[in-house]
């Protein structure tokens, strides 16, 4: 069946509830013919991390947003949940949802460690916007997954930052010269690739101005997920050069620069 709109098929994307990033960054990301429908994850719990563990236990009624929306495939979009659920419980809630749904149900980070196989990456870097505490459970899930943590770059905000971000939370204010800096210091690092954490952390910019470092791929959990959900859509291999062209942007990097050329005549 095809839509007006999304000829090759809709993406259907779950983000945290004051996420402004990713559908921005997904809109650019996704190629011709797919396209968005966003539900939210929400949670009343006090704290981030009682928040980001409530999104995890209640994701089966988030899904339900969706209704009898025609979706191809669904992201959640919250990588935090990953961490503090766990391998095991993450594999068994997503594997249960994909069947429910009779389509491909993934997280971000599962779209990453799909990303890392593809490539083959055995030792990696980390971008990380998380408090010390969530960056503990981070390093901890990738190494439940086999990964090697060899180098991690702690994102600090600068002082526009702040001052943007307000009362939202800081990760959401964050600029793409912030995580560039954060980038750049793990050059001389011998890791075979680098991934941006935190969907709420701008990464676009990041992996157009520098799509590899010290011969490593650099790609953000958004792009993973993104690229997961289309291959899903298109039913082929999640292959390196595959990646690799999402990563070289070489199909989204026009709508990219129109996106953040609005506004600046």
């Amino acid at each position: 069946m095809s839509f007006e709109y999304a000829p090759r098929g809709f993406v259907g994307m779950l983000t945290p509830q004051a996420n402004t990033t990713v559908e921005p960054e997904c809109r650019i990301l996704l190629p011709a013919g797919i396209e968005l429908v966003n539900a939210r994850l929400t949670s009343t719990k006090p704290t981030m991390e009682d928040r980001l563990i409530d999104y995890f236990d209640t994701l089966a009624g988030s899904v339900s947003q969706f209704a009898d929306a025609p979706l191809r495939a669904v992201g959640v979009a919250c990588t935090g949940s990953s961490y503090l659920a766990g391998r095991e419980k993450e594999d068994a809630l997503f594997q249960a949802l994909s069947q429910q749904l009779g389509i491909h149900v993934t997280s971000s980070a599962l779209a990453v460690v799909d990303a890392l196989q593809a490539l083959g990456a055995q030792r990696i870097g980390l971008v990380s916007p998380y408090p010390d505490s969530l960056l503990q459970h981070s390093i901890a899930y990738w190494r439940s997954r086999g990964f090697e943590v060899e180098a991690v770059a702690k994102v600090v905000a600068t002082a526009e930052d702040r001052v943007r971000s307000g009362s939202a939370h800081p990760v959401y204010a964050l600029g793409s010269e912030s995580v560039m800096e954060a980038l750049a210091t793990l050059r001389g690092n011998s890791v075979d690739a680098i991934v941006m954490l935190g969907t709420g952390m701008p990464s676009l910019k990041s992996i157009v101005q520098m799509p590899s470092l010290n011969g490593a791929p650099v790609f953000s959990c958004t792009l993973a997920l993104a690229w997961r959900c289309v291959r899903a859509i298109e039913g082929v291999d999640c292959s390196a050069a595959s990646l690799l062209d999402w990563i070289a942007a070489t199909d989204w990097k026009a709508r990219w620069h129109e996106r953040v050329s609005q506004g600046t005549d």
